[in-house]
């Protein structure tokens, strides 16, 4: 096992962030952003390129999510949150679709084009991380069922990849993410 400085910060970012998360405070997205740009340098390093590149895409849904969660604001300047919802059912069966649509197309990519040796599971967290990142964004609390597969699936996948610190913080994310469920749930009821 090898400790590399970019695992142990992305890893200390992400318990930040996925505790603001829990928390539905729009401050996760910039604790996000600063995540982001560093694990771009870990995955490329770890030869995961989906996670990689899906960073870039976090980056992007990242600002798009402050400009979201933060667009209106009071007198005193302080971001009016945004209520959280479900995640309307007549847009289940289009992500569904989609998510199969990327998970083939990153597939092939990572099977046929780079020298991955987890093109299965890379391709699988790479494309359902896109939809879970989209539903928080919109502040459906569905997106936590989401969280609940891809960090299963990333903690193995992370621990196989000798990035150990990372991929006990998505063990832990597991066990957050159902919490946040529940209390996410329990909050939407309540608005």
């Amino acid at each position: 096992m090898t400790f590399n400085w970019l695992d142990i910060t992305t890893t200390a970012l992400g318990l930040a962030y996925i505790i603001l998360e829990w928390r539905a405070s729009w401050v996760m997205w910039i604790v996000g952003i600063a995540m982001q740009l560093l694990g771009i340098a870990l995955y490329y390093q770890k030869g995961l390129y989906a996670d990689c590149g899906m960073e870039f895409y976090y980056l992007a849904i990242s600002v798009y999510g402050l400009i979201l969660w933060t667009k209106h604001l009071s007198k005193t300047q302080k971001p009016v949150p945004r209520p959280i919802t479900h995640i309307p059912a007549r847009m289940i069966a289009y992500w569904t679709l989609a998510l199969a649509a990327m998970w083939g197309a990153i597939y092939c990519i990572l099977a046929f084009l780079t020298d991955s040796t987890v093109p299965v599971a890379d391709s699988f967290t790479t494309a359902l991380s896109i939809v879970g990142i989209w539903a928080l964004a919109r502040k459906y609390v569905e997106q936590w069922l989401i969280w609940i597969a891809v960090d299963a699936v990333t903690c193995v996948l992370y621990f196989y990849k000798d990035i150990p610190f990372k991929a006990s913080l998505y063990g832990l994310y597991v066990v957050i993410a159902i919490a946040g469920y529940l209390r996410w749930r329990r909050l939407a009821v309540a608005q």
